[in-house]
Formats: structure tokens, C-alpha cells, sequence
């Protein structure tokens, strides 16, 4: 009965000797494997998972081609145009240029402008209202821009 137990411990232990006792040898031979499994495959994922992103999110329309703006005609408002405030325009051929443009393509005088702080017109070349001061220098590529609310410090324009 003793050697019956015996025999089934030593089987036991040949069993279990390679998982407590593993040859090392073999298992230097394997790092190149587990560094390929345990490194470079989680990088090549993620660099998959990166590329997937982007081509999902990335913009669909391309550029946008730059087209100079054209002058438009102006608003006729009761009969008579209509000239928004701190836009270039000619009152000759009713048009209302981009801004920075100084001068009528039609009938090559000099353009317009309605200041936007005290509605008074002066010529479009000169970049400060004679009347409030307002300095309006608007070159092509400056966007026009308008404030939110009053000036800073409180203070309303009356």
C-alpha cells in the first residue's frame, strides 16, 4: 500500500517537475516571442488603433479655395440704397465694396464710407471719421470684427 502511495506521489511530482523546477535554458530561448507578444504587439495595435482615429475623424472637404470678394449691389430700402456703416461704397453705381477697397472698378472714383459709430460718410481712403474720431482702418486680410457688448470700464457710447 506504502509503495502504491508512493508510486502516485513520484508521478505527481514528475508531473508538477517541469512547472517547479522549468529549464531556464528553454525559457531565455522564448524572450524574443514573449517581448514580440508583450511589446511590440500592444505598439503595433496602438499605432492601428491611432491611424483608425484619425482617418475617421479627420476633415472630409479639403481646402477651401480663396475667392476675392466681388463688389454686390446695394439694399434698396424705400426707394433709395441702403449702405451698411464701415463698408466701402459707390454711390454712383450703387455698390458696396470689400472692405479695404478704396476705389470704384466701374467708374474708377473714389469710394465711400458710412462711419459706424456716428453714421457720418467720408471717403474711403481716409481711416479716421473726422466728426467722432473713430479710427476704421480695415486692410483686405483683417477680419472685420465686432464687439460683444459696450466698451470696457462700463461705460456705454451715448
Amino acid at each position: 500500500m506504502f509503495d502504491t502511495i508512493g508510486q502516485i506521489f513520484q508521478g505527481l511530482i514528475d508531473l508538477l517537475k517541469p512547472i517547479l523546477l522549468p529549464d531556464w535554458r528553454a525559457l531565455i530561448d522564448l524572450l524574443p516571442i514573449f517581448l514580440v507578444i508583450g511589446v511590440v504587439g500592444p505598439l503595433l495595435s496602438l499605432l492601428a488603433f491611432g491611424w483608425f482615429v484619425y482617418v475617421v475623424r479627420k476633415p472630409r472637404g479639403g481646402r477651401i479655395p480663396y475667392t476675392d470678394p466681388q463688389p454686390r449691389p446695394a439694399e434698396i430700402v424705400a426707394g433709395a440704397p441702403a449702405y451698411p456703416p464701415g463698408e466701402p461704397y459707390c454711390a454712383v453705381d450703387h455698390l458696396v465694396y470689400p472692405f479695404g477697397a478704396t476705389g470704384c472698378e466701374v467708374c474708377q472714383r473714389d469710394l465711400a464710407v458710412v462711419c459706424p459709430k456716428c453714421g457720418t460718410g467720408r471717403q474711403a481712403w481716409i481711416d479716421t471719421c473726422g466728426t467722432c474720431g473713430l479710427v476704421l482702418r480695415i486692410d483686405r486680410t483683417v477680419p472685420a470684427l465686432r464687439p460683444a457688448g459696450p466698451p470696457p470700464g462700463g461705460a456705454a457710447a451715448a
